[in-house]
């Protein structure tokens, strides 16, 4: 019988930060109280990794929760992003979020999507871009506001673009990505850890629902370990490098998605050639942003 225990796995970032390898991602957990309640229940279980965001609308419960679990601040990493419509007001979008989170400092900030957007027109604005918006979340890092930041669904293109600008001198410590077998998006990931630039992997079960769950090959490899598909997902994303967002509002799945354990060779090459068999799949795919660009 397969042995699971609780991941302890940290990894480090490119200016020394150590990250939780598991965090518990809060996207969609709008409910009143869902947030509150599952970032508390996860501290309590062994989480020290939170990731939210100001479009996500619950940065006020991910806050109460840290505070309801006991456990110091300085013991739990937290992930907030800027949201789209706020790229022009780096700054006060910042301390708005330290306000909701109800902290004096954030340990990783990123740029959410590589979209600047007027509030009111919802349209791209002409005379400004991901690029300027980058540019500001840096002055926040020298100013000692947030330990760390990155970007999120950035192309290899869009990072070319970023990294090419002579303004820009702190590298992203992470990009935050959809990411698992269906989509192992490959290329970007060479791409970034040439760069320096770990992946945080979003949406690991599939979205919605969690899909993958039901792919005849996952479930294959769970059963011979006598695990469920969720620690193999999970077991996997973090067997490949990267940082893993499971989000659960249910106390039994958030307990559960901390259980992971090692894959085989053999098994771990059978979940990097799901996509060759059943085709790629992106289920995070909104109609702003291009991931051709």
């Amino acid at each position: 019988m397969t042995k699971l225990s609780k991941s302890t796995t940290t990894f480090t970032l490119n200016n020394g930060v150590k990250i939780p390898a598991v965090g518990l991602g809060t996207w969609q957990a709008s409910e009143k109280g869902a947030a509150r309640n599952a970032t508390k229940v996860a501290i309590e279980n062994g989480y020290r990794h939170i990731d939210t965001a100001a479009g996500y609308q619950n940065e006020g419960e991910v806050g109460e929760g840290i505070k309801d679990s006991g456990v110091p601040r300085e013991e739990i990493f937290i992930t907030t992003k800027l949201t789209n419509e706020d790229h022009k007001r780096v700054a006060a979008a910042f301390e708005e979020s330290l306000k909701k989170l109800d902290v004096d400092y954030i340990d990783l900030y990123l740029v959410h999507w590589p979209v600047s957007t007027d509030p009111v027109t919802k349209k791209a604005f002409e005379d400004w871009d991901y690029v300027d918006t980058y540019k500001e979340v840096q002055k926040l890092y020298k100013a000692g506001k947030v330990k760390s930041i990155g970007v999120s669904n950035f192309t290899i293109n869009k990072l070319e673009r970023l990294l090419s600008d002579p303004e820009v001198d702190v590298v992203p410590a992470v990009n935050q990505i959809e990411a698992h077998p269906f989509l192992l998006q490959t290329e970007l990931f060479d791409y970034l850890k040439k760069k320096g630039i770990l992946i945080e992997a979003y949406s690991p079960l599939g979205s919605t629902n969690a899909p993958l769950v039901q792919n005849e090959v996952i479930t294959e490899v769970a059963k011979k370990n006598d695990v469920t598909p969720t620690s193999v997902l999970i077991s996997w994303a973090i067997q490949r490098g990267t940082v893993v967002l499971p989000k659960s509002v249910t106390d039994s799945r958030i307990i559960a998605n901390l259980e992971t354990f090692e894959l085989s060779e053999a098994d771990f090459e059978a979940l990097n050639k799901i996509s060759g068999k059943f085709g790629i799949k992106r289920f995070a795919n909104p109609p702003w942003n291009n991931f051709d660009d």
